[in-house]
């Protein structure tokens, strides 16, 4: 079962997590703006490499730096971790939101994996920790909504993926990890 302990700590950290990395990305999109030749503090190699990937057109997908979106809504989360820790009970409605909002969150995070990997071949690390916390955040306000019956799962699905819940989110970040190693195989090599 996840308690509303356990989904109140983990839409906190998860929350503040990704709304400070998306607030140190912001910072270095607008040093970037300032002074094109400035290099980001997360441009570390060929491959990890933020600026490379925020001059392109997918760092601004919907016109403006994507790391907006996360300034703007990961303060929600986190904001609903600490109502939930200090024992509110939100509505129905604010759960199925803030489930939507999960849900565009790991779609948009995993396209922006795929760009990452196969169209711009470069990794942000600030972008990896939102892409985890993402994961995390997806994962378990999923099986809390399943649980306390805001989605329609059958209780003979949810209860099983209760016993082991942590173990989808760690496929699925080893998963990336895995296609991260995989991508960038040969330069890793150069490494050892």
């Amino acid at each position: 079962m996840i308690t509303d302990r356990m989904i109140g700590w983990i839409l906190t950290v998860t929350g503040l997590g990704g709304a400070l990395a998306a607030f140190v990305l912001m910072v270095e999109k607008v040093a970037l703006l300032k002074d094109p030749s400035y290099t980001p503090s997360c441009s570390i190699n060929p491959i990890l490499s933020c600026g490379s990937i925020m001059t392109t057109a997918q760092a601004e997908v919907f016109g403006f730096p994507n790391p907006l979106i996360g300034v703007a809504v990961f303060p929600v989360v986190a904001a609903t971790g600490v109502a939930v820790l200090a024992g509110a009970r939100l509505p129905r409605w604010w759960w199925l939101s803030l489930q939507a909002g999960a849900l565009f969150g790991i779609v948009f995070v995993h396209w922006l994996v795929v760009q990452s990997l196969y169209r711009i071949g470069a990794l942000c690390p600030y972008c990896m920790v939102v892409w985890v916390l993402m994961i995390v955040m997806f994962c378990y306000l999923t099986l809390h909504n399943a649980d306390r019956g805001h989605l329609p799962v059958p209780g003979r699905i949810v209860r099983p993926l209760l016993a082991v819940h942590s173990a989808v989110p760690l496929a699925w970040v080893l998963i990336l990890v895995a296609l991260i190693g995989v991508r960038f195989a040969d330069y890793w090599r150069t490494l050892i």
